[in-house]
């Protein structure tokens, strides 16, 4: 592999784990509804797992409401079971053919504890982040020693540079998903 093949590698590897943030943080639940928030819920539909967004319409009619339109009516109770069931604290309210969950306002105490769980989200991101500049580190250190690819030092140590530049690149978009998500938290 050459110093650009690494470089690019490392980055697809930090990108991924920025992606993945933000999907996770998609899901954490705010003052304010959001289709995000049950999208994922994992509905028993006919014997298989299956995500909540495949087996309804999921909309917000208002700001502090989800309303969730099955696709099939026989699957309401299974929907309802499943979001009971999900931890997120949610009350589903069955109506003929659709659910209505509202959200109730968030304590100053629970707003804690999810500002806190989403820093740990973003810690476990930087730690993704910087595994794949140590892995990307390693790459280049065999690339240096393996004389036919013709890296000079000065190559490399430019390369090393350029994966810390990567490294806190992606660090600060991090930072940014977490503060403003905690911002999010916090507005009442």
């Amino acid at each position: 592999m050459d110093i650009d093949e690494i470089l690019l590698t490392a980055e697809e590897q930090m990108e991924k784990a920025t992606n993945y943030l933000k999907g996770e943080l998609r899901g954490v639940r705010t003052g304010r509804a959001s289709t995000a928030l049950v999208e994922f819920i994992k509905v028993d539909y006919y014997g298989s797992m299956t995500d909540l967004r495949q087996l309804a319409l999921i909309s917000i009619p208002e700001p502090t409401q989800i309303l969730i339109k099955p696709f099939d009516a026989s699957s309401l109770q299974s929907i309802i079971k499943a979001i009971q069931g999900s931890g997120l604290g949610l009350n589903p309210i069955g109506e003929a053919k659709q659910i209505r969950l509202a959200l109730p306002a968030l304590s100053g105490d629970r707003r804690q504890q999810l500002i806190g769980s989403v820093k740990q989200m973003g810690e476990q991101a930087k730690v993704t982040i910087r595994n794949a500049r140590r892995d990307g580190n390693k790459h280049l250190e065999q690339a240096g020693k393996d004389k036919s690819l013709g890296i000079s030092e000065d190559q490399l140590e430019k390369a090393k540079s350029d994966m810390q530049d990567l490294l806190k690149k992606y660090e600060a978009q991090v930072d940014e998903l977490i503060a403003a998500k905690g911002k999010e938290i916090s507005e009442i």
